[in-house]
């Protein structure tokens, strides 16, 4: 018994390594803005090449990851990035901010007779650290500014939308994973490649949400992907992010 106890305990250590080394790929980091405001962050760097300059991936969390301990935000999905075979034939820097707690990414109003999302004038202000952050980094790491990618989950795939809606002229791609955004705004994104994922039973964020965009999108001339995974709830992220072929595409995508 005791043997046996001891051999799972090792087995079980075994398995965590692997997402032990990768949290320890991503370095802990604050921002602190011209007023004083703090964003917390994690950020994944590609390779010792100071020769070259790499992707910028914005990584928003779920709601379920908000706080101040700037790990939570790790905890799904972003993961997928930090992977050997991710990172030999994908380098990117890859940044992971968190928001404060009963904040949000994104800042729009819902109807609640018809459900549909508006985009308030001004950025929450985690959005709005995000905007500055990527400014900073984009002045002290070696980014290629022509490939600057933005994907969420939950309330980062609401953010997604309010980045890209907000600063249209700055992403070369997005990934909103179960989220939504103002329909009305289509249009002025059409021009950006979007791969959208939702799960069919979602109860948490209508499919809907992700119906009406993508209806939305094709309508003002834009070819988005769109995943819906059948018999999937709110965790749609768990497909889409391990999905070699959405890695593939997304680091395809240039301005």
């Amino acid at each position: 018994m005791r043997l046996f106890v001891c051999l799972l305990l090792f087995f079980s250590y075994l398995e965590a390594l692997p997402a032990s080394a990768q949290v320890s790929r991503f370095s802990a980091n604050n921002f602190v803005d011209e007023n004083g405001d703090t964003l917390r962050y994690r950020l994944l760097f590609p390779d010792a090449n100071r020769f070259r300059k790499y992707p910028l991936v914005i990584f928003l969390h779920g709601s379920g990851e908000r706080g101040s301990d700037n790990e939570a935000q790790l905890q799904w999905g972003v993961m997928n990035f930090a992977t050997d075979q991710n990172m030999l034939a994908h380098p990117a820097i890859v940044v992971a901010p968190q928001c404060p707690a009963r904040q949000s990414w994104a800042n729009v109003s819902q109807d609640k007779a018809s459900g549909t999302l508006t985009l308030n004038p001004e950025p929450a202000k985690p959005m709005a650290l995000v905007i500055k952050l990527i400014a900073q980094l984009v002045q002290t790491l070696p980014v290629d500014t022509d490939r600057i990618y933005i994907t969420g989950l939950s309330m980062g795939g609401y953010g997604t939308y309010d980045a890209i809606e907000r600063y249209p002229h700055l992403f070369a791609a997005a990934v909103p994973v179960c989220g939504g955004g103002d329909v009305t705004r289509a249009a002025s994104i059409a021009h950006i490649p979007m791969w959208i994922f939702h799960g069919a039973e979602d109860p948490a964020v209508n499919p809907l949400y992700s119906l009406q965009m993508l209806d939305a999108l094709t309508k003002a001339g834009a070819h988005p992907g769109f995943t819906m995974y059948p018999e999937v709830g709110h965790f749609s992220w768990l497909g889409a992010y391990s999905d070699q072929l959405l890695m593939e595409w997304l680091f395809r995508q240039h301005k």
